[in-house]
C-alpha cells in the first residue's frame, strides 16, 4: 500500500456539506481543515492501493478540484541511493 497526501479544496458555501459527506464516508478524522482560518481546504494522509482509490475519499462535490500526491518517508539508504544516481 502507498501513502497519499490528499488535498481537497472546496467553496466556503459548501463547507458544511463537504464535512458531512466526508464524515459519512468515514474519513472525517483523517482530515485536517483550514476552514476556520478561511482556507477552505482539507488535507489527509491516507494509505491506499493507488491514486484512484485515494481520490475516492473526497466527496464528488469537490473531487474535480482535489489533488493527490504519493508520498514516502526517506530512509538514509534511500536518500544515499537517490543522490548516487
Amino acid at each position: 500500500m502507498d501513502h497519499y497526501l490528499v488535498e481537497s479544496p472546496h467553496a466556503g458555501q459548501n463547507c458544511r456539506n463537504v464535512g458531512d459527506l466526508v464524515n459519512r464516508a468515514g474519513y472525517l478524522n483523517h482530515f485536517d481543515w483550514g476552514c476556520m482560518g478561511s482556507v477552505y481546504c482539507g488535507w489527509a494522509i491516507i494509505e491506499v492501493e493507488n491514486e484512484p482509490h485515494a481520490r475516492l475519499v473526497v466527496p464528488p462535490l469537490s473531487r474535480g478540484q482535489a489533488r493527490m500526491f504519493k508520498i514516502v518517508k526517506f530512509s538514509q539508504l534511500m536518500l544515499n541511493s537517490r543522490h548516487q544516481q
